[in-house]
């Protein structure tokens, strides 16, 4: 017997089969962003094509992809010698992290690194080491916080360190001493003030 209600079913399959089916919408994923390729912040950097000779210092951390000759002090920062820097130089620094070639002694008041692709011939002095395999050195390591060769390297910056101390805890004290002088002259001021009251009150009741 014909069912009307499979016959209005299938048409309207049939009818839904026919029309174009709208296209499925998208949310366009958002791309990531690119790593930077720039230095970090506050980071100066020596490019593969400078060349300095001589003595380099400084008070902000910095990456030698060039050549440097001489001395360099960064004892408060941080000292990279990225995998195309090239040192002939005694080396003064916080930190230093080596990548590419050293000929000269490291010293760092925190810690030297020594990546894979280092080449050292030198000694290393300071109170943490850290050495990649693969990594080529040739010279003595030190890790005695106390030795005198560390000491004397970083003696200026411990006594730059305990005149800056003074001079704050200098200015602190002085900056209370105002403060607790200006309480007392306001002190001062309102005593006058009280005792013209009282004398006013005493003359009114006489």
């Amino acid at each position: 017997m014909f069912n009307k209600r499979e016959s209005s079913e299938s048409e309207t399959s049939s009818h839904a089969a026919g029309q174009p089916q709208p296209a499925a919408t998208k949310n366009p994923t958002p791309a990531a962003p690119a790593a930077s390729a720039g230095r970090a912040p506050g980071q100066a950097v020596i490019g593969p094509t400078i060349s300095i000779d001589g003595t380099l210092k400084g008070e902000e951390d910095l990456v030698v992809e060039g050549r440097v000759k001489g001395t360099v002090e960064l004892k408060s920062n941080i000292l990279t010698v990225g995998s195309k820097g090239i040192l002939d130089a005694q080396v003064y620094a916080h930190t230093i992290l080596v990548e590419g070639t050293v000929k000269g002694d490291l010293y760092a008041s925190e810690r030297i690194s020594i990546r894979a692709s280092a080449r050292i011939d030198g000694n290393i002095l300071a109170p943490r080491i850290s050495l990649e395999d693969g990594a080529k050195f040739r010279g003595s390591v030190d890790m005695d916080p106390e030795s005198e060769a560390l000491r004397e390297a970083f003696k200026a910056t411990s006594a730059a360190s305990t005149d800056r101390e003074r001079k704050r805890n200098r200015s602190e004290k002085e900056t209370g001493k105002q403060d607790t002088g200006g309480a007392s002259a306001s002190s001062g001021t309102g005593q006058p003030h009280a005792a013209e009251q009282g004398s006013k009150a005493g003359t009114s009741a006489a």
